[in-house]
């Protein structure tokens, strides 16, 4: 039942959900790497973050948002682009604010990453997940 209203929200209102449980699945490995390696690496951090988290977040995206069937490869590679540009976008955004905005790389982080996220959206809707 839970699931049967989760499916008929609208695949914008899932993303925002999903997106919000990836994105802190995200921000931890990045908060944990930063204690690890110290705050001097915080863009070697962003990139950890980018490979831990890519796989949990192709499955929750393909399963819980766009609800797409098959083509496993092709989504997960075509997903793959699509981080690949909002990784691009997040160490831009991220060392615009850590150098000019905002200077605390935990804060600037969480910033980014809502920034980031709208852009990931349209992508994985139009390109990743893209329905024929």
């Amino acid at each position: 039942m839970i699931m049967d209203m989760w499916f008929k929200l609208p695949d914008f209102i899932r993303f925002i959900v999903i997106g919000c449980i990836n994105a802190g699945i995200s921000y931890i490995i990045y908060a944990i790497c930063v204690l690890i390696f110290g705050t001097d690496y915080y863009q070697l951090c962003v990139a950890l973050q980018w490979i831990l988290s890519s796989f949990i977040s192709y499955l929750n995206q393909k399963f819980f948002v766009f609800c797409t069937k098959g083509n496993y490869v092709k989504e997960y590679l075509k997903c793959c682009s699509t981080w690949a540009v909002s990784y691009v976008l997040n160490v831009i955004i991220l060392e615009i604010f850590v150098r000019f905005l905002i200077k605390n790389v935990y804060i600037a982080q969480f910033v980014s990453l809502f920034l980031v996220s709208i852009s990931t959206y349209v992508l994985f809707k139009f390109f990743a997940f893209k329905k024929n």
